[in-house]
């Protein structure tokens, strides 16, 4: 009797422990198949970045670089889902979804920031930046780093070069700054933009860029700023007969984070999406000075006029902006300047 009990109860501890060891393997592959894929390998962290250029962009194509040196540094566990060509809102709309912590990141001229930032205003000024060595020594220098720590939600991770802006019009050449008087020119929605044109005599109005073409092809605006691979890939090359290298101004693009995206990530993804952000800047510079000759033999191709004028006229007639400035901006253009 005895000995019937002692097997009995073997066979049932014995029992107990298979069950005991069977629950632990399910739920581990439970655990695995939470964290990634069927075959139990972690599910990447993706992070949404929302943008209005097109494909064909530099700056879209240095942003693709950048997820793939992302997805590459990382080893798959961290990653960048790029909606392009304002699949997610206009340029605006991804700033503000990124400011509220609903978008990841975005790309934004340093334009759109100036309501938020009213130093930034001092990047978009007229003829602040003697040349592109001078453009790359602020914005890599204390200046631009100390601009990048953006108030609001947001924080920038690095600067596109976005080129020389300059005008260029559906009908009307333009030799000089008086030629600007009375044409309704668009600009970005910024205050600085609407008052250089202003004072130039010229009718600011601020489209949203998705827009421009058809608002130039139709009239609605007789002419636009901005560089060359923008007029090119925005297709204006098709309605605007005059580009005038006026080369007014280098308002840098910056790629910005939510703060709250930030803040969710450990060192390392910090440290890897960095390292890939200044890679993808200094990859994107080599791509702009590309498609800007590209951009101008299409243009050229198309029977588009380049015009060179006098920019130190447009500077002269300009020069008053700088003294209608609040302090903060007009001491940010003092530091600007004073970099060698």
């Amino acid at each position: 009797m005895a000995r019937g009990f002692s097997v009995g109860a073997s066979n049932f501890i014995a029992g107990m422990l298979v069950g005991f060891f069977a629950a632990l393997l399910i739920l581990a592959w439970v655990v695995r198949g939470s964290q990634g894929g069927s075959d139990g390998a972690v599910r990447a962290r993706v992070l949404k970045l929302g943008h209005g250029l097109p494909t064909e962009h530099p700056v879209h194509e240095a942003m693709q670089f950048m997820a793939d040196r992302v997805r590459e540094l990382s080893g798959g566990t961290l990653e960048i889902g790029i909606y392009p060509s304002g699949m997610i809102g206009s340029e605006a709309e991804c700033l503000k979804q990124t400011q509220n912590g609903q978008l990841d990141m975005s790309k934004t001229s340093t334009a759109v920031l100036e309501s938020s930032v009213p130093e930034m205003v001092a990047f978009g000024m007229p003829y602040v930046f003697r040349d592109n060595d001078h453009f790359w020594k602020v914005l890599n220098g204390p200046i631009g780093k100390r601009i990048a720590e953006l108030p609001a939600g947001m924080r920038g991770l690095c600067y596109f070069d976005s080129g020389e802006r300059s005008f260029y019009t559906t009908k009307k050449p333009i030799t000089n700054p008086d030629d600007l008087r009375g044409m309704k020119i668009r600009t970005q929605q910024s205050r600085c933009a609407m008052d250089m044109v202003s004072a130039l005599g010229g009718a600011p109005t601020p489209i949203p860029w998705g827009e421009l073409y058809t608002a130039l092809s139709q009239g609605t605006v007789d002419g636009a700023e901005n560089n060359l691979p923008s007029f090119d890939t925005g297709r204006h090359l098709e309605v605007c007969r005059y580009f005038i290298l006026s080369e007014h101004s280098r308002v840098p693009d910056m790629l910005v984070i939510s703060t709250a995206t930030w803040n969710s990530l450990n060192s390392q993804q910090k440290a890897w999406l960095e390292q890939a952000a200044r890679e993808a800047s200094d990859f994107q510079r080599k791509l702009w000075q590309e498609a800007e000759l590209d951009s101008r033999r299409k243009s050229e191709e198309q029977g588009v006029k380049f015009i060179t004028v006098d920019k130190k006229a447009f500077a002269d007639k300009l020069r008053p902006m700088y003294e209608t400035q609040p302090e903060a901006v007009r001491k940010l253009i003092h530091e600007i300047r004073e970099v060698k």
